[in-house]
């Protein structure tokens, strides 16, 4: 997961280094959309809002969900 997001970060520089901003943009708005929306079915489905945990929240917003 991590690695993807990374692949997807540095592949969106070198496009932006490149000057290929339609590519850097496009790349990035698939890589963060869909791990955007895995960290808001985490939050919701496993209810860790409802449980009063602020640091299992605080990771899902820095897209760390998956390792908790």
């Amino acid at each position: 997961f991590m690695s993807e997001t990374v692949a997807a970060l540095c592949l969106g520089a070198a496009y932006r280094h490149a000057g290929d901003h339609m590519w850097q943009t496009l790349t990035l708005l698939f890589a963060l959309v869909p791990c955007a929306l895995v960290q808001l079915s985490l939050v919701f489905i496993h209810r860790d809002v409802s449980r009063d945990r602020p640091l299992v929240l605080l990771l899902h917003l820095l897209q760390l969900g998956p390792l908790v």
